[in-house]
């Protein structure tokens, strides 16, 4: 009998990567003309994974949110990683926008994957294990099969493929 080979399928972000870009973002905020003195604030919160922007409207809490994604483009960080949530009105006429970091695969998700694994009717093994899974086989082909098939998907989400063996 041939030996298993296996993969696992995680979502992970570099929690330096986003600490950096979020350092260049606020040295953009003090030093770029339109949005000098605006009043727009940016904080990260590293323990939680949550990014906060405190604006005088909409508009410009969009524009620091953009100055954050090319950043973080540039940091190599999926822009998928960060969900935004939706404007709150705050003290002083203030707009307020949450971004949450996505860390990990959630239940719902790995069970749609896992599903969608299973519909390819290909043979292999897929288990999940708390907030990644693993898929396994006898074929190394058949997982390159799923890996591809997986890219071609959005789960809403970046996924990395990590312990191929």
């Amino acid at each position: 009998m041939a030996k298993e080979q296996s993969f696992d399928v995680v979502s992970s972000v570099n929690m330096q990567e986003v600490d950096n870009a979020f350092q260049q973002s606020k040295k953009e905020l003090t030093q770029r003309y339109d949005l000098k003195g605006s009043g727009a604030k940016l904080d990260l919160d590293k323990a939680a994974g949550k990014f906060t922007v405190t604006a005088p409207s909409d508009f410009v809490a969009g524009q620091v949110i953009d100055i954050v994604g090319s950043k973080l483009i540039k940091r190599g960080v999926d822009l998928g990683s960060v969900q935004w949530g939706n404007a709150q009105d705050a003290a002083g006429g203030n707009v307020v926008r949450v971004g949450t970091i996505v860390q990990g695969i959630d239940r719902d998700t790995a069970g749609k994957i896992n599903k969608d694994i299973k519909a390819q009717k290909l043979k292999v093994k897929v288990q999940i294990e708390g907030d990644q899974l693993r898929v396994s086989s006898a074929s190394r082909d058949t997982l390159q099969e799923v890996i591809a098939f997986l890219k071609s998907q959005d789960y809403g989400q970046p996924l990395q493929y990590v312990n191929y063996r």
